[in-house]
């Protein structure tokens, strides 16, 4: 069959969040745009993969560009509110992510997507490409264009394109990362060869039964109660419990997203048959990943007694098998593109200890060449124990939270290839830094640097790897829909009157900005976020104990653990002397369990 023929600016080999985010931007850029998707869905892990429980830049100040806009919507379109579950300060439900980011591609008249797509060859010129050919629907189409951009969360365009990119683990000896395994047991040790990438999982919706939806300890189960389960899952509950296992995920109405990392639901077996090219292979491995998730879900419906069933999540045009099964796999990790630059893990990593940031990424003349701004932990998943991991997470505003850490343009394109960009899980990184890099909220602000790079440079008529990265950060920080940090700022949240001179003041001066500019809070004016349907006051006594944790205790003798996100209640709070009387105002999440304060009553 011939293949017809079309062409494009800007093509996005997508499925992934930050290819969904990439395609929006370069759109909005001005430059014709087509997505190619795999599946029904266009959301990757935010939507189609069921990770409803986004990790990472939680904090106001981390808030900003797609990420920011896409959680600001959740908010407005759900209306229990977000903080539902213990894991992460939001949750919701994956057919209101998909809907947004639906509603997002459609009201851009520059840019076409295409579901259902398979990729079958990718045509390069040198060091360009120049087409590529996919089968829409059992029509094969070559669409030729001026930039390509992996948005897949397995880098699924990099093997056809004939770019390098790396797969599994690097030694120690190669970049000295602190948390990387020596040469000697890569060669050695037959578990490195085995688990190459980190563990996948397919998630599993569970609902929670109407009875027991109110965190009222006389209408669930036993907070204590630590059944043993089947096998495998027979140590699934030790370290937190049977409630506390079933509610980590809980989203809006009750439903319980299950991607359960400790004796879960993580499948470690022979994951190559998802990069062999084999579509039976990759059959039979989905075939096996759904059914260890179907029966880790059984398990634990058996042991509460009922309190949990499955739970109807994923309509049928999601291409989900089943209404709970996810209609994608929740992949970790796949090929990562060798980039102009690579992020190790000594780029994640804090400064000073407390709340400060990693070294900022600059060029050989001091540039930043910072483009996204993320702050999560660093977490992998294999079997068997936790891998040790150096640490990068602090106290701040009474939880744990991560070291921010800069994502470097360099990181977004290939080194071997011109005019291709990676804006997923794909970006230039290592196996160990890879961990901290591969969520959600990081992802789609990367995405988004990846389409408004992509748009700048048909624009511009030059290649992305020529493209000024202060040029590129101008755009991100004066995007009129969704404003995206490129500098980590702690003491300036999203909403903050002076976000954008700010972050202009951090690029334009040469100075150590490793503590974020906290030295200047006094200088900043009080800002307040916008108010929340769930938010109300709540009076009583405040008390803070050495470690950083903060308490209500409430007239009717209830403790309350209070949490902020916002940095001008972080300092407020941290500036009282303890025990005295207050009212704030806040939102209660009986799950986590914590009062997450906005703003206090004068």
């Amino acid at each position: 069959m011939s293949a017809s023929l079309d062409t494009v600016d800007v093509l996005v080999w997508g499925g992934g969040t930050g290819g969904a985010a990439a395609a929006i931007q370069s759109a909005r850029g001005g430059a014709s745009t087509l997505l190619l998707t795999p599946g029904s869905w266009l959301g990757g892990m935010v939507s189609a993969a069921g990770v409803c429980c986004p990790d990472g830049n939680e904090l106001t100040p981390w808030q900003t560009g797609l990420w920011g806009a896409f959680l600001r919507e959740l908010e407005r379109r759900e209306p229990e509110g977000l903080d539902h579950n213990w894991v992460s300060c939001f949750g919701y439900r994956p057919t209101t992510a998909e809907q947004i980011l639906q509603d997002w591609v459609a009201a851009e008249s520059k840019l076409l997507w295409w579901p259902r797509c398979r990729l079958l060859e990718v045509q390069r010129q040198h060091s360009l490409i120049t087409a590529v050919r996919v089968d829409v629907d059992g029509e094969q189409r070559r669409v030729g264009c001026q930039v390509v951009i992996d948005g897949s969360d397995r880098g699924d365009l990099l093997p056809l394109a004939e770019a390098p990119f790396r797969f599994g683990w690097e030694a120690q000896e190669q970049w000295g990362e602190p948390s990387a395994p020596g040469r000697q047991r890569l060669a050695t040790e037959p578990f490195f060869q085995e688990h190459p990438v980190q563990s996948p999982t397919w998630v599993v919706m569970g609902q929670l039964q109407s009875a027991h939806l109110q965190a009222d300890p006389g209408r669930g189960i036993d907070p204590a109660a630590c059944p043993q389960l089947p096998a495998p899952f027979e140590s699934a509950c030790e370290a937190f419990g049977l409630e506390r296992t079933l509610t980590y995920g809980r989203l809006p109405g009750g439903l319980v997203m299950l991607n359960w990392p400790l004796h879960g639901n993580d499948w470690h077996g022979g994951l190559d048959r998802a990069f062999g090219g084999d579509p039976l292979q990759e059959e039979e491995l989905y075939a096996e990943m759904q059914a260890h998730s179907l029966r880790f879900a059984e398990a634990l419906k058996e042991a509460s007694g009922g309190w949990l069933q499955l739970g109807h999540a994923f309509p049928a045009n999601s291409g989900s098998p089943t209404p709970w099964l996810a209609a994608m796999p929740y992949w970790r990790e796949g090929r990562r593109m060798v980039g102009r630059v690579t992020v190790i893990e000594q780029d994640l990593l804090p400064l000073d200890e407390g709340p400060s940031c990693a070294p900022l990424p600059r060029d050989a003349v001091g540039a930043l060449q910072s483009i996204a701004v993320g702050n999560y932990a660093n977490d992998h998943h294999y079997p068997g124990p936790d891998w040790p991991l150096a640490p990068k997470s602090c106290r701040w505003g009474g939880r744990w939270t991560g070291t921010p850490f800069c994502i470097p343009y360099g990181a977004l394109v290939s080194a071997e290839i011109d005019n291709l960009l990676a804006a997923d899980k794909a970006i230039s990184t290592s196996h160990m830094a890879n961990g901290a890099t591969r969520l959600q909220p990081l992802v789609l602000n990367v995405g988004q640097a990846a389409g408004a790079a992509a748009a700048l440079s048909v624009a511009s008529l030059l290649p992305p790897v020529e493209l000024s990265v202060r040029q590129l950060q101008t755009v991100l920080i004066d995007d009129p829909v969704a404003p995206s940090a490129v500098v980590p700022l702690w003491t300036t949240p999203w909403h903050h009157p002076h976000w954008r001179e700010r972050q202009e003041q951090a690029l334009a001066e040469d100075c150590d900005w490793s503590r974020g500019g906290q030295d200047h809070l006094d200088a900043l004016p009080l800002s307040l976020p916008p108010s929340s349907p769930q938010e109300c006051v709540w009076a009583g006594l405040f008390s803070r104990d050495g470690r950083g944790c903060m308490t209500l205790t409430t007239d009717d003798g209830q403790i309350w653990p209070l949490i902020t996100l916002e940095p001008g209640m972080h300092h407020w709070l941290a500036s009282l002397q303890t025990p005295m009387a207050l009212k704030l105002i806040g939102r209660p999440n009986p799950w986590g369990p914590w009062l997450c304060i906005s703003r206090r009553v004068n």
